[in-house]
């Protein structure tokens, strides 16, 4: 069984090390290749400043590729009794290098390597995410132009209220997304700057170059304070959460509309066929599973800035083992995220809408605010034209005028979604992404 790094004469009663370990071999197989690009990085730091020879360099450059290519070929494990990712790597670089292989960890500790990691592998998850937003967002975008003559109700209480279309309700959701961009965009500029160098909270006695790791690694600054550095760790991550969460929450109330309007007591939309689920008992059934499933997701994804906080708001400056547990619930949100935009997608792109919600004599009254409108525009004063239009309804004398005129802005009749989709894309263009990933494949170029 292969030592700790940290490993002297005392051996780890095994349940004590299965306590401690916990998930993270199993979780820090996604941090493998940013673990790895964060080595290149900080060997070619060494090297300059006189730490690591050119041939030592080299042969741990080389050998940091190869381990590399065996993790995207999903090859990589992490063995039995080696604690981490770190630790396996450079296990593997001692197995083939040998003393050079022991070198590379001069000036780090793993409190910084795992927080280059996090931060590398969150910058990366959340350009997937950014980019499967903007893939619902346009999807939406496309429906409700289609749509935005198709009047639908609007409720308040539940309760029929005013005129909305699809455009509009199609629309919302867009606009939603788009402020929640704002939030991933905050996140990035928080995930994408650089820890490497702080070591275990401290700083380090070599003359690292903390500049040169920030620009090879493709960072936009880096984290200078080295104790803020530390304290950072629980800080991004519960930030970064709110993003997801901000996200989500748009998708759980969609999720809530779709279902609700696909009922047959509402029958608003229709969901595609293949997209929902039988019964074993009602042959009838087509159940809306995937938006219910979606909802229940997000909803899980809304607790997760709170699951963060309870775990790393009473904690002191310095590191604790606490944040290990961070790992667990923050590395899985990316993926579940992203499943359930890639799935509100697909529907919403293939969603039937019901083009005569109105010709139903239920929804009449709706049309009510409007008749006001127009006998307030003809001079009857305000609360004049509401009192008798209210007891014209309560007579059964009231007929509505379904022919909408709303002009201004945001309405019915312009819904601005040019202006959205302009405000939607400056906020995902002002984030450089390009930038990370040229420096990623920089570092990875023989």
């Amino acid at each position: 069984m292969a030592k700790k790094l940290w490993e002297k004469d005392t051996t780890v009663n095994p349940e004590i090390e299965r306590f401690t370990v916990g998930r993270d071999r199993e979780l820090d197989l996604l941090l493998a290749s940013y673990d790895i690009l964060g080595s290149i990085a900080h060997s070619t730091m060494l090297n300059s400043i006189g730490m690591l020879t050119d041939d030592e360099t080299a042969a741990l450059h080389s050998e940091l590729r190869n381990i590399y290519s065996i993790v995207e070929k999903g090859e990589f494990v992490i063995e039995d009794g080696v604690e981490d990712v770190h630790s396996q790597v450079e296990l593997m670089l001692t197995r083939k290098l040998g003393d050079t292989g022991k070198k590379i960890h001069s000036g780090r500790s793993r409190n910084d390597q795992v927080l280059v990691d996090l931060k590398l592998f969150t910058r990366n998850e959340l350009q997937n995410i950014c980019e499967q937003v903007m893939k619902l967002f346009g999807s939406l975008i496309e429906q409700s132009e289609s749509h935005k003559d198709v009047l639908m109700p609007g409720y308040t209480h539940l309760q029929v209220a005013m005129p909305s279309s699809f455009g509009l309700w199609f629309g919302a959701y867009a606009e939603s997304l788009a402020d929640d961009m704002l939030f991933l965009k905050a996140a990035y500029a928080m995930c994408n700057r650089n820890p490497l160098g702080s070591a275990a909270g401290y700083g380090s006695s070599f003359p690292l170059n903390r500049t040169m790791t920030t620009e090879l690694l493709g960072f936009d600054s880096m984290n200078y304070n080295v104790v803020y550095a530390q304290m950072g760790r629980g800080k991004c991550e519960r930030n970064i959460a709110f993003a997801l969460a901000s996200v989500a929450g748009t998708l759980a109330k969609l999720a809530f509309d779709a279902c609700m309007f696909n009922s047959q007591n509402f029958g608003f939309i229709k969901l595609p066929a293949e997209c929902t689920t039988g019964s074993s008992i009602m042959p009838h059934k087509k159940n809306p599973d995937v938006f219910e499933l979606l909802r229940a997701k997000c909803n899980r994804l809304q607790a997760l800035p709170t699951d963060i906080t309870l775990i790393m708001n009473n904690l002191p400056s310095g590191y604790f083992r606490d944040l290990q547990i961070i790992k667990e619930l923050f590395l899985p949100a990316f993926k579940s995220l992203a499943e359930c935009l890639e799935m509100a997608t697909y529907i919403i792109q293939r969603i039937e809408v019901n083009r005569n919600i109105l010709d139903d004599s239920r929804y009449d009254a709706m049309f009510s605010v409007e008749e006001v409108n127009r006998l307030a525009a003809e001079g009857m004063p305000f609360r004049d034209a509401y009192k008798k239009v209210g007891l014209d309804i309560e007579a059964g004398l009231f007929t509505p005028d379904k022919e909408i005129t709303h002009t201004h802005e945001g309405s019915i009749g312009n819904l601005c979604n040019k202006e959205i989709t302009e405000l939607m894309q400056q906020h995902f263009a002002s984030m450089d992404f390009s930038k990370a990933r040229n420096a990623e494949k920089r570092l990875l170029a023989r």
